[in-house]
Protein backbone atom coordinates (compact mmCIF):
# COMPACT_ATOMS: atom_id res chain seq x y z
CA UNK A 1 0.00 0.00 0.00
CA UNK A 2 1.64 3.24 -1.12
CA UNK A 3 1.48 6.58 0.68
CA UNK A 4 -1.19 8.13 -1.58
CA UNK A 5 -3.51 5.19 -1.14
CA UNK A 6 -2.95 5.27 2.62
CA UNK A 7 -3.94 8.95 2.84
CA UNK A 8 -7.11 8.21 0.85
CA UNK A 9 -8.06 5.46 3.30
CA UNK A 10 -7.29 7.77 6.24
CA UNK A 11 -9.57 10.50 4.87
CA UNK A 12 -12.33 7.91 4.38
CA UNK A 13 -11.89 6.73 7.96
CA UNK A 14 -12.01 10.31 9.26
CA UNK A 15 -15.27 10.95 7.36
CA UNK A 16 -16.73 7.74 8.76
CA UNK A 17 -15.59 8.72 12.25
CA UNK A 18 -17.35 12.11 11.97
CA UNK A 19 -20.58 10.40 10.92
CA UNK A 20 -20.10 7.80 13.68
CA UNK A 21 -19.86 10.51 16.34
CA UNK A 22 -22.83 12.35 14.86
CA UNK A 23 -24.92 9.15 14.88
CA UNK A 24 -24.21 8.53 18.58
CA UNK A 25 -24.66 12.19 19.52
CA UNK A 26 -28.02 12.59 17.75
CA UNK A 27 -29.59 9.26 18.66
CA UNK A 28 -33.04 9.04 20.20
CA UNK A 29 -33.01 7.49 23.67
CA UNK A 30 -36.09 5.44 24.39
CA UNK A 31 -36.10 5.25 28.18
CA UNK A 32 -39.15 3.00 28.30
CA UNK A 33 -37.48 0.23 26.28
CA UNK A 34 -33.93 1.20 27.33
CA UNK A 35 -32.52 1.46 23.84
CA UNK A 36 -30.98 4.00 21.52
CA UNK A 37 -32.38 4.53 18.02
CA UNK A 38 -30.68 6.11 15.00
CA UNK A 39 -32.22 9.50 14.23
CA UNK A 40 -31.38 9.62 10.52
CA UNK A 41 -30.04 7.53 7.65
CA UNK A 42 -26.30 6.93 7.71
CA UNK A 43 -25.71 5.08 4.45
CA UNK A 44 -21.93 4.99 4.74
CA UNK A 45 -22.27 3.43 8.22
CA UNK A 46 -24.86 0.90 6.95
CA UNK A 47 -27.43 2.21 9.46
CA UNK A 48 -30.98 3.18 8.47
CA UNK A 49 -33.28 5.60 10.24
CA UNK A 50 -35.01 3.91 13.17
CA UNK A 51 -32.40 1.18 13.56
CA UNK A 52 -31.69 0.21 17.15
CA UNK A 53 -28.02 1.00 17.76
CA UNK A 54 -27.93 0.44 21.52
CA UNK A 55 -29.90 -1.83 23.84
CA UNK A 56 -29.32 -3.22 27.29
CA UNK A 57 -29.75 -6.98 26.86
CA UNK A 58 -28.70 -9.55 24.28
CA UNK A 59 -27.75 -6.97 21.68
CA UNK A 60 -24.68 -6.58 19.49
CA UNK A 61 -23.89 -2.92 18.93
CA UNK A 62 -22.47 -1.82 15.59
CA UNK A 63 -18.69 -1.75 15.68
CA UNK A 64 -16.70 0.99 13.97
CA UNK A 65 -14.01 -1.52 13.04
CA UNK A 66 -16.55 -3.79 11.31
CA UNK A 67 -17.94 -0.83 9.35
CA UNK A 68 -14.46 0.14 8.17
CA UNK A 69 -13.78 -3.49 7.18
CA UNK A 70 -17.05 -3.60 5.18
CA UNK A 71 -15.78 -0.62 3.18
CA UNK A 72 -12.84 -2.78 2.09
CA UNK A 73 -10.03 -0.92 3.83
CA UNK A 74 -6.88 -3.06 3.82
CA UNK A 75 -4.74 -3.32 6.97
CA UNK A 76 -7.39 -2.00 9.34
CA UNK A 77 -5.15 -2.89 12.29
CA UNK A 78 -2.54 -0.37 11.13
CA UNK A 79 -5.06 2.45 10.68
CA UNK A 80 -7.27 2.00 13.76
CA UNK A 81 -6.37 1.58 17.43
CA UNK A 82 -7.48 -1.68 19.05
CA UNK A 83 -10.98 -2.04 20.42
CA UNK A 84 -11.22 -0.96 24.10
CA UNK A 85 -12.80 -4.30 25.04
CA UNK A 86 -9.83 -6.15 23.61
CA UNK A 87 -7.36 -3.72 25.15
CA UNK A 88 -4.31 -1.89 23.94
CA UNK A 89 -0.87 -1.12 25.27
CA UNK A 90 -2.18 0.26 28.56
CA UNK A 91 -4.16 -2.87 29.37
CA UNK A 92 -1.21 -5.04 28.35
CA UNK A 93 1.15 -3.13 30.62
CA UNK A 94 -1.35 -3.15 33.47
CA UNK A 95 -1.92 -6.89 33.29
CA UNK A 96 1.72 -7.82 32.76
CA UNK A 97 3.03 -5.60 35.54
CA UNK A 98 0.30 -6.81 37.92
CA UNK A 99 1.22 -10.44 37.23
CA UNK A 100 4.90 -9.74 37.79
CA UNK A 101 4.24 -7.84 41.02
CA UNK A 102 2.15 -10.69 42.40
CA UNK A 103 4.68 -13.34 41.47
CA UNK A 104 7.51 -11.23 42.89
CA UNK A 105 5.67 -10.75 46.18
CA UNK A 106 4.84 -14.42 46.58
CA UNK A 107 8.40 -15.55 45.88
CA UNK A 108 9.76 -12.99 48.25
CA UNK A 109 7.22 -13.82 50.94
CA UNK A 110 8.04 -17.51 50.73
CA UNK A 111 11.75 -16.84 51.25
CA UNK A 112 11.33 -14.42 54.15
CA UNK A 113 10.10 -15.41 57.57
CA UNK A 114 10.13 -12.73 60.27
CA UNK A 115 12.02 -13.52 63.48
CA UNK A 116 9.73 -14.78 66.23
CA UNK A 117 9.77 -12.94 69.54
CA UNK A 118 9.95 -14.89 72.74
CA UNK A 119 6.84 -14.50 74.82
CA UNK A 120 7.35 -12.58 78.07
CA UNK A 121 6.04 -13.85 81.36
CA UNK A 122 2.56 -12.47 82.06
CA UNK A 123 2.37 -9.97 84.93
CA UNK A 124 0.66 -11.08 88.12
CA UNK A 125 0.43 -14.66 86.97
CA UNK A 126 -1.81 -13.83 83.96
CA UNK A 127 -4.40 -11.97 86.04
CA UNK A 128 -3.50 -8.57 84.52
CA UNK A 129 -2.87 -5.33 86.37
CA UNK A 130 -5.83 -5.48 88.68
CA UNK A 131 -4.98 -6.34 92.24
CA UNK A 132 -7.49 -8.42 94.04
Amino acid sequence: MDNMERTNWKTLIEELRIQWKQMWHERIDDKLRAEGIAYADFASLFVDEGTVIFATRDFKMPSFREIVERHGVPNVDNLLPPDPHVGGWRKFIRTMSADQKLSCKTKRANRYSPPKKQAQHPKKGGRGWLHL
